[in-house]
């Protein structure tokens, strides 16, 4: 497995984006209104990250065995959280883009906007816990893994 690239982050944003606008363009009139907190959750989930990444660097920093599984899981979550943090980006800029400029012609529009606000803003948040969880998994510099290659490279 390789670590994200900016590519797949970018990728990512704007097949939420362009999906998300497609759908509200198709059927907007016909969806609930969004809610405020809806987007929230992802930020709970990247405070979440944001202390998992946290607790392994400073396990490494300090010497301490991290297992191996532990970090393959934690990056494999790294990862998963921010692919999709970037959709759920591009998705909520989308339906703010969608939004912001009928808010003055739908009463929905205006409390949608700032949903779509609040939706973006944690999303973002997922994708930089989830890219800053997936740096604290890699090697250090230095470490035993990296003497070893050296000597057998």
């Amino acid at each position: 497995m390789h670590f994200t690239r900016p590519r797949e982050l970018a990728v990512a944003a704007v097949l939420g984006l362009v999906l998300t606008y497609v759908v509200f363009q198709l059927v907007y009139g016909d969806l609930p209104p969004l809610p405020l907190l809806a987007g929230v959750t992802f930020a709970v989930l990247a405070v979440i990250e944001a202390i998992l990444a946290y607790s392994i660097r400073s396990r490494i920093r300090a010497g301490r065995v991290v297992g191996a599984i532990r970090i393959a899981r934690s990056v494999a979550l790294a990862k998963a959280s921010s692919l999709a943090g970037a959709f759920m980006t591009g998705a909520w800029v989308a339906a703010f883009a969608y939004v912001f400029p009928r808010r003055d012609e739908l009463v929905a529009a205006g409390s949608d906007s700032r949903s779509a606000v609040a939706g973006a803003v944690s999303s973002a948040l997922l994708v930089a816990a989830g890219l800053w969880l997936e740096h604290c998994c890699r090697t250090p510099p230095g470490s035993d893994r990296d003497r070893g290659r050296g000597a057998t490279g």
